[in-house]
């Protein structure tokens, strides 16, 4: 965080400042939507997993 406020610091004006933080927003809610990707992806691999344990136990019966 000390090294984001020393950017937005020395930004000359208000256009260097707005660009900073709109780099911040878009880098967040890039880190957001990768997280909510791999968690979905995540369970789909699981319930897959799952089903796949199943019935290869079932068919060993």
């Amino acid at each position: 965080m000390k090294s984001l406020f020393k950017r937005l610091k020395s930004q000359k004006g208000m256009s260097g400042v707005l660009v900073a933080l709109l780099l911040v927003i878009v880098g967040v809610g890039l880190v957001a939507g990768v997280n909510t990707y791999m968690k979905g992806a995540s369970n789909n691999i699981q319930k897959a997993a799952s089903t796949a344990v199943d019935a290869a136990i079932t068919n060993t019966k």
